[in-house]
Parts: structure tokens; sequence; C-alpha cells
């Protein structure tokens, strides 16, 4: 299940993961990055400046919940 971990920015502590939501949208025209960013925001309040979030997608796995992130581009796999 894709799902979005969203981040925000506190000059003080730096990023903090303040949630996880699934991707329930099944067509994909309507998944925007704005449109998931908005989300976020009305999700998690107003009060969070939307230029101090970001989010990255990640991978829920079904059976155990376990989150599977993406591999940074600049590691390289053997």
């Amino acid at each position: 299940m894709v799902a979005y971990e969203f981040y925000w920015f506190d000059l003080t502590k730096g990023y903090e993961l303040i949630g996880i939501l699934p991707e329930r949208r099944k067509n994909p025209e309507r998944i925007a990055q704005e449109s998931i960013v908005r989300w976020g925001e009305n999700i998690f309040g107003r009060e969070i400046e939307i230029r101090n979030i970001y989010f990255i997608q990640v991978t829920l796995d079904e059976y155990t919940g376990r989150t599977l992130r993406p591999t940074p581009a600049f590691i390289t796999q053997k």
C-alpha cells in the first residue's frame, strides 16, 4: 500500500515526522504533489506553515505494517 510520511521543519529541532497517511485515491491522475501537501495540511492543521512541510512516498507492508522506504539515489546497490 502506498503511503506518505509527512515531515515538518522546525528551526530548533530540524525535520520531525508528523504523521503517515495512506493513499486511498484509485485514480492516479488525481494524485499530484500539491494535492498531497494540501491533504497533509488539512489533516495535521493549518497552523503548520505549508512551505515547512515535505513528504516522501513509502510503501506499507499490508501484512506486517512495516514501512519500506525508497533507497536514496546516491547509494549504489551491488
